[in-house]
């Protein structure tokens, strides 16, 4: 049995999406015609055997998000729940504070997907990769090729060629590190909880040493900084490199490449989606032919 795990932020969150975000949650945003977030359940949906998808982020529970809910179940005939934080956690302090509604069932492994991140999400094949080499592929990270400039907005991975082990992870470095980065989709045995306690048990330590500090901090646990750096090298972390397409969305000027992306996959996946010439009405351009024209 497996599970997702869906990182959808919070209103602190997403302010370079203002003043669009006042109306509606960055995770409802529209991208290519559906919420952002149901590229990332749909593509959930097509997983054999997965059973829930959690929703993990410190929104309020409000009406367009529990009514998305509703109607996401519905279509894709899979459990799907939200669990709020107290406060900004992290990417990793998220997971391990519900890591008992994760467990719950026993699944084998789960997914855990960043909600700001468009591309074809190459699930299944993450699954056959970690399959394949079951006694030491515990933890896969996605990862695509970017230029040594854009790399350095990214989590940048140096990996083993013929194992693609993780060797070496920075976040964000201030020079370049590798062309390979991290594209912030995992998938994960639950023995990745050991390694986040290791760190929240740290964290606590680290706290009594420190006058007038809040409690809340020790839950505070990055995946990138915290847990994927200490784990390259250490033969547990590999990474699946895809082809396909890839991007993040941070501003609304992202999402409307996001939709650009999504929109030429739809040619393929859900060609009902796209609007089509009829008679008498006005005539739609394709890109192809947008492009042509703008060189004439």
């Amino acid at each position: 049995m497996l599970k997702a795990v869906i990182l959808i932020g919070g209103p602190q969150k997403g302010t370079r999406f203002r003043p669009l975000s006042f109306e509606v949650p960055k995770p409802l945003f529209p991208v290519a015609g559906v919420p952002m977030l149901q590229h990332h359940i749909e593509a959930c949906s097509k997983v054999p055997n997965l059973k829930e998808i959690l929703l993990i982020g410190y929104y309020q529970p409000n009406e367009a998000l529990s009514r998305f809910l509703v109607t996401a179940q519905q279509e894709f005939k899979v459990a799907i729940r939200y669990l709020q934080e107290f406060s900004a956690l992290g990417t990793g302090g998220g997971i391990y504070h519900f890591r008992d509604q994760i467990l719950s069932g026993g699944p084998q492994a789960f997914f855990v997907m960043n909600a700001d991140v468009c591309c074809a999400f190459p699930l299944l094949q993450m699954l056959e990769f970690q399959k394949k080499h079951e006694e030491t592929h515990r933890y896969i990270m996605l990862g695509t090729t970017a230029n040594r400039t854009q790399s350095l907005n990214y989590g940048c991975i140096v990996a083993k060629a013929d194992t693609q082990e993780v060797l070496h992870y920075v976040e964000k470095p201030g020079t370049f590190v590798s062309d390979i980065i991290n594209c912030g989709i995992y998938l994960f045995s639950p023995s990745i909880f050991e390694h986040i306690a290791e760190v929240f048990k740290r964290n606590q330590q680290d706290l009594q040493l420190e006058e007038n500090s809040s409690w809340q901090r020790t839950e505070v646990i990055r995946l990138e900084q915290d847990i994927f750096t200490a784990l390259a090298g250490r033969g547990q972390l590999y990474v699946y490199k895809t082809d396909g397409f890839w991007s993040q969305i941070k501003s609304a000027g992202s999402a409307i490449y996001a939709s650009r992306l999504y929109l030429d996959q739809y040619h393929v996946t859900h060609p009902e989606r796209l609007a089509h010439n009829k008679a008498g009405a006005p005539v739609i351009l394709g890109e192809d032919q947008v492009l042509l024209l703008g060189s004439l």
